[in-house]
């Protein structure tokens, strides 16, 4: 059975024949249990997403920076994507479902969850990977919210992810191949974007989707019909959610070229050439598909490539955020920081 997939920052899934069965999937091998979670990273139907830690591997955590700006007051709806907001207006308009969510999959979700994390994964801790720790406190700070728990596994896939159900209890896993793969201020801005999920909820919303395209296909006739339909609106929201938590990323990064990396290494990067990776080049390649794509013929083909994406295409992810930073609502909200310090280790 398949479930609410991993989602990643910059690689995009095509929709799945299956994409609209059981929200919530047990697999007899090995136990995992999925709903309403969002990352970094490709994450495959049945791929597993831990394994056994290899000898002597170690992950490498950079220092933390000095300082930065914490935006008072910051709420969700004040770095929305606009897309993201009009369809989270429309779910919050139906009377008790995010409540009816959360007391439905909350609890069971998060137990087998947290049962797992433990059992596979690091947990990080003030007194276990102290700096990685540090990171994820400072962005919470920023974006005024409660640090989650954070853990590390082992994988080869670059991949981050968060549960998000009923908020009681949400973590955030991180792989280590993406520890490997980024910069310490490129790894923040991807527990940026996990936190964003967290702080837009977007998992009630999105599991609930889930559980309405199912109930759809379940009608006799017609039902196929009305189910695309709302796999194309799911899609259509989960492209907008991405958006959204990207310009979390920025609010933390504050600087776009940082997250723009992080695109840009995610589509095509490694660590042996990750220092040879041009961010201004990576941003005129986007330039060259908004160009391409600027003709009728290529307007229609570039909504026939992306209507059954879960995600922007990375450019496009790259050149968003680029226009954003250089908006009146962004600076807005850096009038309203005040300098934070956090201790630096040399």
């Amino acid at each position: 059975m398949a479930s609410v997939s991993l989602s990643s920052l910059s690689l995009a899934h095509r929709r799945r024949p299956d994409a609209a069965a059981a929200a919530l999937t047990f697999s007899s091998s090995d136990l995992r249990f999925r709903s309403a979670s969002f990352g970094f990273g490709l994450a495959k139907k049945n791929q597993r997403v831990f394994g056994l830690a290899k000898k002597n591997q170690r992950v490498r955590i950079s220092v933390c920076r000095a300082s930065s700006l914490f935006i008072r007051n910051l709420d969700a709806d004040d770095f929305r994507h606009p897309l993201d907001k009009q369809n989270t207006l429309i779910l919050r308009a139906i009377p008790g479902l995010n409540e009816l969510g959360k007391a439905l999959l909350g609890s069971v979700t998060e137990q087998i969850m947290l049962l797992e994390n433990i059992g596979t994964s690091v947990l990080v801790s003030k007194n276990q990977l102290s700096e990685l720790h540090q990171l994820m406190t400072e962005a919470a700070q920023i974006l005024n919210m409660e640090a989650p728990d954070l853990y590390v596994r082992q994988s080869p896939v670059p991949n981050a992810y968060t549960l998000a159900i009923s908020g009681q209890k949400p973590f955030v896993v991180v792989h280590t191949s993406l520890v490997e793969l980024l910069t310490r201020k490129e790894l923040q801005a991807v527990l940026a974007h996990e936190l964003g999920h967290l702080k837009c909820d977007h998992g009630v919303w999105l599991t609930f989707a889930n559980f309405l395209t199912l109930g759809a296909y379940t009608v006799p006739g017609i039902g196929w019909l009305i189910a695309q339909n709302l796999e194309e609106q799911l899609f259509r929201w989960l492209r907008a959610a991405e958006l959204t938590c990207d310009r979390a990323a920025l609010l933390v990064a504050q600087d776009p070229k940082v997250v723009i990396s992080v695109l840009m290494k995610l589509a095509g990067g490694s660590p042996s050439i990750a220092d040879q990776l041009n961010v201004d080049a990576f941003l005129e390649q986007a330039r060259s598909y908004d160009r391409a794509s600027s003709s009728s013929v290529g307007l229609y083909i570039r909504n026939a490539q992306t209507r059954q994406l879960s995600h922007p295409l990375p450019v496009l992810r790259a050149r968003e955020i680029d226009e954003w930073s250089r908006s009146l609502g962004y600076q807005q909200l850096l009038k309203r920081a005040i300098q934070i310090t956090t201790p630096q280790n040399v």
